[in-house]
């Protein structure tokens, strides 16, 4: 299998210097290079075409949520997985909204970062349980107006609903006894009417609605 491409993205080379160190050991993982900050990030990204930016969060002169938000829109085919020691709520809401696919905690074992990287590179996305609720709770006193479900059909709620709850495609299929392409295309639909980016805002909205 070809390796996933990671950019390494800290203001701090002790931790630049580790992660590259532990990334390397990771089966199916080839560090590509590091960045010292958010513009260094996206230059860096231009140059060497990585799979995943792993990204820090607070750093000097552009910071991780900005930094997300420009690698996106100029590389839309890369994915960013925020890395942090979740210090601030804020920090880590601010990268979802950039358009973050994930995050892991400066304190997560090895496996837990490669199992993000290779989550958040297969276009899924991917919360650290350990505080994902809190991360849920933090969105959904956001700013931004609840959306309103009135326009989702049942079955659309009840995949919502599923989805919330953190079960896979697989799992939501066999619970309501319908296809996982079914569960797929539901999932299409309630992106495009809630206007959500990805299954992280979904779960968000869900339980900012009261529906989870």
């Amino acid at each position: 299998m070809t390796p996933i491409r990671v950019l390494v993205v800290d203001d701090q080379r002790v931790v630049r210097d580790g992660l590259t160190m532990l990334l390397g050991l990771l089966p199916g993982i080839e560090v590509v290079g590091t960045a010292v900050d958010g513009d260094d990030a996206l230059a860096r990204t231009g140059e060497w075409a990585p799979d995943v930016v792993l990204m820090d969060l607070s750093m000097p002169h552009c910071d991780g949520p900005t930094a997300t938000r420009r690698i996106l829109a100029a590389h839309p085919r890369t994915r960013v997985v925020v890395l942090t020691t979740y210090s601030d709520d804020d920090w880590v809401f601010a990268a979802l909204d950039a358009g973050a696919r994930g995050y892991v905690t400066k304190d997560a074992s090895a496996e837990e970062i490669r199992h993000a990287i290779t989550t958040v590179a297969a276009g899924q996305a991917l919360l650290d349980p350990s505080v994902q609720r809190r991360l849920l709770d933090g969105y959904a006193r956001a700013t931004r107006p609840p959306t309103d479900l009135a326009g989702l059909t049942g079955r659309e709620l009840d995949v919502l609903r599923r989805i919330a709850a953190g079960l896979s495609n697989a799992e939501i299929a066999a619970d309501l006894v319908i296809s996982e392409a079914t569960v797929k295309t539901h999932i299409t639909h309630l992106l495009a009417k809630t206007g959500c980016r990805d299954r992280a805002q979904l779960v968000a909205l869900a339980y900012r609605s009261g529906l989870a």
